[in-house]
This record gives C-alpha cells, structure tokens and sequence, in this order.
C-alpha cells in the first residue's frame, strides 16, 4: 500500500525557479525512505510541499493518512516552556479538530508513545531543559501522536553528536520494525542512511537522480 504518491510534481518559489522539477514519487507503508542531496537541492522543499505548507505547486499529491512531522531543528523553539508531556500532547492537536480539549484516547495515546520511547518517568520535565537528544526523541514522540502510520522527520539529527545521531537512526528503526511506523525523512548523513533506510531518494537540483536499495547507491547518483 502507498500512503503517499506524488505525480508530475514541480514546484517554484518566487525568487527561485525550478525548486522541484516533474517529481515522481511513491512511499510505501512501512518502509523507511531518506532523501539526501546537497543544500539547496530541493529536499525541504519537497517535505513541504508533501505536507501542505508549500501552496502552489503543480502536479498531484495523494496522502492515505495523516502525517506526523518533526520539523527542522532551526526552526523549532528550543526554549519552549512547557513540560515534556504538553508537548507529546499537542501532536494530537490535528486530529481534534472541533475541540480545545484532550480527549481520554490522546491522554492515552501520549502516555503510551512517551513510554515505548522512554520518556513517561520524565515527563513532568521542561522541554527546554533537556538536552538536544532528548528534545528530538520529545518531538519525534510528539509527531507519533498525530498519525500511527507515517512521520516525516527534516533533518533530526542535524547538530547532534555522532553517538547521539546513532541512537535516533536506531529508534526510528525500531520504529519501523516494531511498530510498522513508515519513515520518510530527509538527511544530511549519507553513510548513516545508507544503514538504515530501506529507500534511497538522492535530488539534484530540484530533480530526482536515483531511487532505490542503499546498496545500489554511490555518491553522485546510481551506479
């Protein structure tokens, strides 16, 4: 089953034209898919347009579920006062659509989440408290109470130790195998991807250049 399919999708923005050129482009349930590509390729870009928040674009993009997302740390307010547990709790925020209040089921939802990726005894914690490590495993918790079928990750380990970069490849990996959560995500750590991801999606300039098995792959494109 694919819960995303994209077709003759391209995308500009005002000041640059051609960000994303004829994309074509299936994710299928329970795979674990990286894009990689240098800055400026078009990898964002395309987690966005994916997610919505890109208007604009032409083409087709067909989504089976919702979508958890864990944005780029830049753009991710470190210093946020709130407890662990608020922030896991607002990633069901999307699928209470009439309502100001958690209802039992995302309590329940939360609770469960925060233990499986070992946070729950922590949880009265302040987010802003933790350290980045800590923090992405909060979010990457958060975006699993939006959706139990695929989360989208921009960059997570991007300015965390070698070691720490490990434990989240590892975690979503669990996921994957565990739990049959789809990974789609977009990394800067080539070596670390072709490890773990089960797909890999290289863009070049705003067009994809190889999808395919890691072991297929080369730097620069296919073999």
């Amino acid at each position: 089953m694919d819960l995303i399919q994209i077709k003759k999708l391209s995308f500009s923005y005002p000041s640059k034209k051609d960000t994303l050129k004829n994309i074509n482009l299936k994710i299928e349930k329970g795979s674990f898919t990286c894009i990689v590509g240098e800055n400026g390729s078009g990898k964002s870009t395309l987690l966005k347009c994916i997610l919505g928040l890109n208007k604009g674009y032409t083409g087709e993009i067909k989504k089976e579920t919702h979508i958890g997302y864990l944005p780029q740390k830049s753009e991710i307010q470190s210093n946020f006062p709130a407890t662990i547990e608020e922030v896991v709790l607002s990633g069901t925020i999307s699928n209470n659509v009439r309502s100001i209040f958690y209802k039992k089921e995302d309590k329940e939802r939360a609770k469960q989440v925060m233990e499986k990726l070992g946070i729950y005894d922590i949880r009265k914690k302040c987010f802003a408290d933790l350290s980045g490590g800590q923090q992405q495993r909060v979010l990457i918790a958060r975006a699993l109470c939006a959706t139990k079928d695929i989360i989208v990750l921009d960059e997570p380990t991007n300015g965390l130790d070698p070691s720490i970069s490990k434990q989240i490849y590892e975690l979503l990996d669990k996921l994957k195998n565990e739990e049959n959560i789809t990974i789609l995500m977009v990394s800067h750590d080539i070596e670390r991807a072709l490890n773990y991801a089960d797909t890999v999606i290289e863009l070049i300039n705003g067009e994809i250049t190889f999808v395919g098995k890691p072991q297929d792959f080369k730097l620069g494109g296919a073999k």
